[in-house]
């Protein structure tokens, strides 16, 4: 998956096609050629922009993790740089994209569930924001000198991500604020 895609106005309007069509459905769930009808192309076209669906599904992971990114790094500038305030603002990140971005879960748990194989080349971009976020945490709590900062930061991924699983579910009415307190105890 090496080669660049070529970015004209029609591999844009695939990738969002594409992008409504996987979260709404699922990846399994949609074909080519319903990806090709939503954004007016051939199915030609789909496979000269991205070779495969399996690149289409990368690309649209990468571009919503990458949206995903920007939208917690604008959260977090504007945070107090404490740790308490900084673990605060990515659970509000997190309350705010899934009210606006996520009313049907979070796409790399959503994509995980029909990609589990370590192979396939989305898996990859599924599990690096994951870990990723993980990352965040242990970081923050080593900032918040907490005395197993691994496994504070190990528990506040947990609870962040029952948060947004349940949110997804619309099974816990302001999961966010629950999760964020608890996280926040965690630091001490």
């Amino acid at each position: 998956m090496s080669e660049a895609i070529d970015w004209t106005p029609k591999a844009h309007a695939v990738l969002q096609a594409a992008s409504e069509l996987f979260y709404e459905h699922g990846i399994h769930a949609v074909g080519v050629d319903v990806i090709a009808k939503r954004a007016g192309v051939t199915k030609k076209t789909l496979y000269d922009r991205f070779g495969s669906k399996d690149r289409l599904v990368v690309e649209y992971l990468t571009e919503r993790d990458n949206r995903w990114r920007g939208f917690l790094d604008a959260h977090l500038a504007r945070a107090d740089p404490s740790p308490r305030a900084q673990i605060a603002a990515v659970f509000d990140a997190s309350a705010a994209w899934a009210r606006e971005r996520g009313r049907k879960g979070c796409s790399m748990i959503n994509a995980h569930a029909e990609i589990s194989d370590p192979a396939h080349p989305a898996y990859s971009v599924i599990v690096g924001q994951k870990r990723r976020m993980l990352a965040l945490f242990t970081e923050l709590a080593t900032a918040a000198g907490v005395a197993d900062p691994r496994q504070a930061g190990e528990q506040i991924m947990l609870l962040h991500e029952g948060a947004v699983v349940t949110a997804g579910m619309h099974a816990i009415e302001d999961a966010f604020t629950s999760a964020a307190a608890a996280a926040s105890a965690l630091l001490g």
